[in-house]
């Protein structure tokens, strides 16, 4: 006998319903549709009522911050052209930058939004939220403490892309480190130091940022001289060396002012220091200054003007010499009397035969 046959035997043979029994079942089923097709409706309805305004409230927010992006940058490119436009950063780069922080603020809102919204759909199906929210609130008080130098650091990159403060290219000092800012992140900000190395800089751990690429820098140069010099003749030396320097090449487009003496800064009896100043392109100070250093120093070798620390006058080397500057000093052993002469005397031979 195989294995289909004695399967087939052993089953249990279908119990007949009856036509009662299957009006009574669906007589059932009817009643326990008519009794919950209002809650089901009342629930889909309440769905979809969520899920259109939570759409709706969606599409607001990420227009309304489509067109504060628009207008930050309609404000960028007012000022382009202008004067004040060349010192500030182009508007090329505030818009990219204001398409980030916008991307990044769409994202947040939209993630607020339809979370809520998720939360009020499992509340219209009776699901009880009280321990996932329990269980939500342990695990952001957990992260919070756990990952708070996180956050801050995010949130420092947030607001440092939304005020601009630097861009990849700057030079920028931030205190812990400085050089060039080869990326930007919103955690973490790459700096170029002078010897090639790269910093990672937390944004988080930035007090204060100093960007020596936006606006003008400032080339300051001090001349130290004797006080017996001339300052009008000074003067017009260094103000000639600055003048010859503005109408060189490429020195006329780094210098974005003239060449300006000061005046005096320190005064002292053997010198006096004059301030020399310069406004410059961005990032052109130490080859400003290296260079005017330069030509205030040829312009001052011509005219004869002698800076501290060069070669003394003239008047003394013709000084006569001191006559005792060769000899050695008296030495008390010269003296025959002295207890030092006495003590380094050889006894004499009778007083060492003596016992």
């Amino acid at each position: 006998m195989s294995w289909s046959v004695l399967a087939a035997a052993t089953e249990p043979e279908p119990i007949p319903v009856s036509l009662d029994e299957a009006a009574e079942k669906a007589t059932n089923a009817a009643s326990w549709v008519e009794e919950n097709w209002s809650t089901w409706l009342n629930t889909g309805l309440r769905i979809l009522l969520i899920v259109i305004v939570a759409l709706m409230l969606r599409w607001a927010v990420r227009r309304a911050l489509t067109k504060l992006i628009e207008r930050m940058n309609r404000s960028a490119q007012a000022v382009e052209g202008t004067a004040l436009g060349g010192l500030l950063v182009n508007a090329e780069r505030r818009r990219q930058r204001s398409e980030a922080i916008g991307s990044v603020l769409r994202s947040v809102a939209s993630f607020l939004i339809l979370g809520t919204a998720g939360l009020m759909v499992l509340g219209a199906f009776a699901i009880d939220l009280a321990p996932l929210l329990a269980s939500a609130g342990v695990a952001g008080v957990a992260i919070g403490f756990g990952a708070r130098n996180l956050v801050t650091d995010f949130l420092s990159g947030v607001f440092m892309i939304l005020e601009d403060q630097y861009g990849v290219g700057d030079s920028v000092d931030a205190g812990v480190a400085s050089g060039e800012v080869v990326e930007v992140g919103l955690r973490v900000t790459k700096l170029r130091g002078v010897d090639g190395e790269i910093w990672y800089v937390r944004n988080g751990e930035i007090k204060r940022i100093g960007n020596l690429s936006q606006g003008w820098a400032t080339a300051a140069v001090d001349v130290t001289v004797r006080p017996t010099e001339d300052l009008d003749r000074v003067q017009s030396v260094i103000a000639a060396a600055g003048e010859a320097m503005a109408k060189d090449e490429p020195w006329n487009e780094r210098l974005w002012g003239p060449v300006e003496v000061l005046g005096l800064t320190e005064v002292l009896l053997d010198s006096m220091t004059v301030r020399v100043s310069a406004k410059t392109m961005p990032g052109k100070k130490l080859g400003v200054e290296r260079e005017l250093r330069w030509r205030i120093k040829r312009g001052l070798d011509e005219a004869g003007i002698r800076i501290v620390g060069g070669l003394p006058p003239q008047a003394a080397e013709d000084a006569p010499a001191d006559p005792t500057a060769g000899m050695a000093a008296p030495s008390v052993f010269s003296n025959a009397a002295s207890p030092q002469s006495a003590a380094a005397t050889p006894l004499p031979r009778s007083d060492l035969s003596k016992p």
